[in-house]
């Protein structure tokens, strides 16, 4: 896996939104946040754009985050939004020149659609906190990407608190995001490929049957049976149906992982949640899971 160069202050970034609408007055903060890290910014075209609920056409979207990837000033991409429509704009990219010179692409939950079609490139992303809202994260959650960006060293280490956690080591390429996004590029030419990795998952605002239907899905594309390691971050706001499942989501991916003997946690602070850490997909980690924590360590 390639790895795009780290960041250094007075370096550009370029700030788009992939899917839903967004003012620049929406991330402001975010934008400050760049200022302080010594980072410059240019604004993308789509932010302040609007058709309907997207931050402009695909034509626009598209057009806008090609510029960023064939624009040699830009050091790193960072998307504004999530929502949806990432995947409507995937196949009018071209990729020739960000596989010469590759840069950071930011962002997570839609973005997962970004994320999975460059891990079939074989370069590295940042699985991590849009623009939007950064700044009302916890302070863990900007100081990951900050690491991340300016080349630090990282790893994460929490304490394992949960009951379902399946302990034991691991080691592979971090692949994944979010749940609905990896269920709905299966059979595309930017679905992941899961073998001998660690996959990360999360979700927010689903049904519980949805949950074991994209689970079910997964399993049955052979995606979860041959990982070194499974990470489940926040399965945020999950709704139950006038007859209830039976299960919590966690539960249902649980089970659904239970024949298999990888190490496996839940409730990682990644995701729709206040402490969303950063992740790199496609670096090789290390994942390690006792009775007392549960660490992440990302060579560089």
């Amino acid at each position: 896996m390639i790895a795009p160069e780290y960041l250094k202050k007075g370096d550009l970034v370029g700030v788009v939104s992939t899917a839903r609408k967004i003012s620049k007055e929406e991330i402001e903060g975010g934008l400050q946040l760049l200022e302080k890290w010594g980072l410059k910014y240019v604004l993308g075209k789509t932010i302040g754009a609007e058709e309907n609920q997207f931050a402009g056409s695909d034509v626009v979207r598209a057009k806008d985050f090609q510029q960023m990837m064939d624009n040699p000033k830009i050091k790193a991409i960072w998307c504004a939004k999530g929502g949806y429509g990432t995947v409507r704009i995937l196949d009018k990219l071209n990729f020739s020149a960000f596989k010469k010179t590759p840069k950071w692409v930011i962002g997570y939950s839609d973005v997962t659609a970004l994320h999975s079609h460059i891990h079939t490139l074989e370069i590295e992303t940042l699985h991590a906190q849009i623009l939007q809202n950064l700044e009302n994260k916890s302070e863990e959650t900007s100081a990951s990407i900050k690491g991340i960006l300016f080349g630090n060293s990282y790893e994460i280490e929490v304490a394992n608190n949960e009951i379902l956690n399946r302990p034991g080591t691991g080691k592979g390429h971090l692949v994944g995001g979010n749940l609905s996004l990896l269920y709905s590029l299966c059979g595309s030419n930017s679905a992941i490929k899961t073998d001998d990795k660690i996959l990360f998952i999360e979700d927010l605002d689903e049904y519980l049957y949805h949950i074991d239907r994209m689970m079910m899905n997964l399993k049955r594309n052979g995606m979860l049976k041959n990982l070194a390691g499974l990470i489940v971050g926040g399965m945020t706001d999950m709704h139950d149906s006038k007859i209830p499942f039976g299960k919590t989501a966690e539960e249902i991916v649980f089970e659904i992982v239970s024949e298999y003997n990888y190490p496996v946690c839940f409730n990682f602070p990644a995701g729709h949640i206040d402490d969303n850490r950063a992740l790199i997909f496609g670096r090789k980690i290390e994942l390690d899971i006792t009775e007392n924590k549960i660490a992440l360590s990302f060579k560089p």
